[in-house]
């Protein structure tokens, strides 16, 4: 991620090569989609956690988060105000990004929300939340880096410097 962040990751873009431009933008993909991918594991730890606390209040009438989890981490949970980008590519570090958020929070807090305090629950949610906006921050960094390659690659086809032709021939890549 450090490489796609870095200054000199957009710089001479116009001077590179196509094929060197095309792997770039699927390296700031490839990115984009394992920070996509940890902020839904965020966010879906984050509604267990909200769940258990609704369970708890006694003004609200709700049963066992167990008995809602397929709500809970369902598409519906999912915000739709994205960028409405599609990915080509799946997430590729999910173990890496796993250990990073198992820093963040012991999985015992999750996988056993009702054995923990109410103080506890707040603590995780807190410290899931904080981490959601770095990621989220680095995120739109990325998207950035994606977004300015994609406008180099679509200038190259506007004034005919590359062509359709080379996209689609054996092992170009999008």
């Amino acid at each position: 991620m450090d490489h796609v962040l870095a200054p000199e990751f957009l710089e001479g873009l116009s001077e590179l090569p196509l094929a060197d431009l095309r792997a770039r933008r699927r390296e700031a993909e490839q990115e984009e989609a394992d920070l996509s991918y940890l902020r839904r594991m965020l966010h879906g730890r984050m509604s267990i956690i909200e769940a258990e606390l609704r369970h708890r209040d006694p003004e609200v009438e709700s049963g066992p988060v167990v008995d809602e989890l397929a709500t809970i981490l369902g598409d519906e949970q999912r915000s739709t105000r994205g960028l409405g980008r599609h990915l080509t590519v799946e997430p590729s570090r999910v173990d890496e990004h796993r250990r990073s958020e198992e820093q963040i929070i012991a999985d015992a807090v999750i996988s056993d929300v009702a054995a923990r305090t109410d103080a506890e629950l707040r603590d995780a949610m807190d410290r899931l939340a904080a981490h959601e906006v770095e990621v989220s921050e680095v995120r739109r960094a990325v998207q950035k880096a994606m977004d300015t390659l994609s406008a180099e690659l679509t200038a190259r086809y506007r004034d005919g410097s590359a062509t359709v032709d080379e996209l689609l021939a054996p092992g170009a890549g999008a």
